[in-house]
């Protein structure tokens, strides 16, 4: 496929939602692909390849100098269906050993005398088991056009008979550590039910196996039926995780109901609320969610979305091309079809900014190259560069 010629340049007025003075940026939005299932997941590779996951179950290599689309060969069986599929995708860190330093896959001592270094790719994807799709963490290796070694790491407790809110985004700390996210499948009693992995976020060492100090190992916290890879719980439908290495904070959004899509920070162990607090409406009539907007024991929302904007994926901007945003949060907006950016200030959101209006698009993900360009993509299909203006 031939690169697309298309370059729109836009002068992007950001209307301030927090009352804040108007401000004005300028970017260019390019168009590096189009055709494509709902790319759910990108990863870039190196500087021109993306490796893209279209929920449909396939994976991709896109060339973003040429165009060229690669399909990627090596995946399993994946329970297509509803908001299932092929979901998040994620390079592992690249942790290089030398001498009896740290193992890449389990953070103990290596006695290797040679340097090596973590080649993983991560996937999340919906696993059918007894007819049911199940929210699953595996690894492979890339080999040219072909994943070998694939590893089921995780296929969690997590099946329902619904097609709805499989979660599900990775991310990665400095210590070795991984998270990713789960919906409560569409059965809220899952939300706080610590015997199911839906509706929690999880967090495992990079070989799958549970680490030692994970907030319900062993009967921790009282609460001896809990699954110990269970970092939090209470959680609707996060469908945007990210870790911010400069903070050591954890950063989730998710889906409200009608109403009250939230963004969260997350804490070993605490309680969300969902569904017994909660900010959104029923979908059948005008009638709240829960007991309430807060309760004793269960962790308040940084910021809520009412009306939904229906986020998806999450990112902290630390980037070089966009200055004013480093720091700042991202996250695809579907319902609403924009690019949302909320700026913090420590723990507290203090303002937001609704970018890309222009294209009445429903933005699935947002990643940040080298230089701090963005990579975007939409349900229609399509993917863009987003380039300060002159670039």
């Amino acid at each position: 496929m031939k690169r697309l010629p298309l370059m729109l340049t836009l002068l992007a007025t950001l209307a301030s939602i927090d009352s804040q003075a108007e401000t004005c940026e300028t970017y260019q939005l390019v168009r590096v692909a189009e055709g494509l299932g709902i790319p759910w997941g990108m990863a870039l590779l190196d500087t021109n390849n993306l490796l893209v996951t279209e929920r449909n179950g396939k994976l991709l290599k896109l060339d973003l100098t040429s165009g060229k689309q690669t399909n990627i060969k090596g995946l399993p069986a994946i329970h297509a269906k509803g908001q299932g599929g092929l979901l998040d995708i994620q390079l592992g860190p690249k942790i290089t050993i030398t001498g009896a330093g740290t193992d890449a896959d389990t953070g103990k001592g290596s006695a290797s005398g040679s340097n090596s270094k973590q080649s993983w790719i991560y996937f999340t994807y919906s696993k059918p088991v007894d007819g049911l799709g199940r929210t699953t963490l595996a690894r492979a290796k890339l080999r040219g056009n072909q994943l070998l070694e694939w590893q089921d790491l995780l296929v969690t407790e997590s099946g329902t008979d619904t097609g709805r809110h499989f979660g599900s985004r990775i991310t990665f700390d400095d210590k070795g550590h991984l998270f990713f996210s789960i919906g409560d499948r569409g059965h809220r009693p899952n939300g706080q039910d610590l015997s199911t992995h839906a509706g929690s976020i999880l967090r495992l060492n990079l070989d799958g196996s549970v680490p030692h100090d994970n907030p319900f190992v062993s009967g921790s916290h009282n609460k001896s039926h809990a699954l110990p890879e269970i970092y939090s719980y209470g959680h609707r439908n996060p469908q945007g995780l990210t870790f911010d290495a400069k903070t050591q904070r954890l950063w989730s959004i998710e889906h409200g109901p009608r109403g009250g899509d939230e963004i969260n920070l997350i804490k070993a162990g605490h309680n969300y609320g969902w569904p017994v607090v909660s900010f959104g409406k029923e979908y059948w009539g005008p009638f709240d969610v829960g007991e309430g907007t807060s309760k004793p024991g269960m962790e308040p929302p940084t910021k809520v979305y009412t009306p939904s904007i229906a986020p998806s994926s999450l990112l902290v901007y630390s980037g070089r091309a966009f200055t004013k945003w480093q720091g700042d949060l991202l996250s695809g907006a579907l319902k609403l079809t924009h690019l949302n950016r909320v700026t913090l200030n420590g723990e507290n959101a203090t303002s937001e900014q609704r970018l890309l209006t222009e294209l009445n698009e429903r933005i699935r993900q947002v990643i940040e190259d080298e230089q701090g360009n963005l990579l975007i993509s939409t349900d229609s299909g399509t993917i863009y560069r987003v380039n300060p203006c002159g670039v």
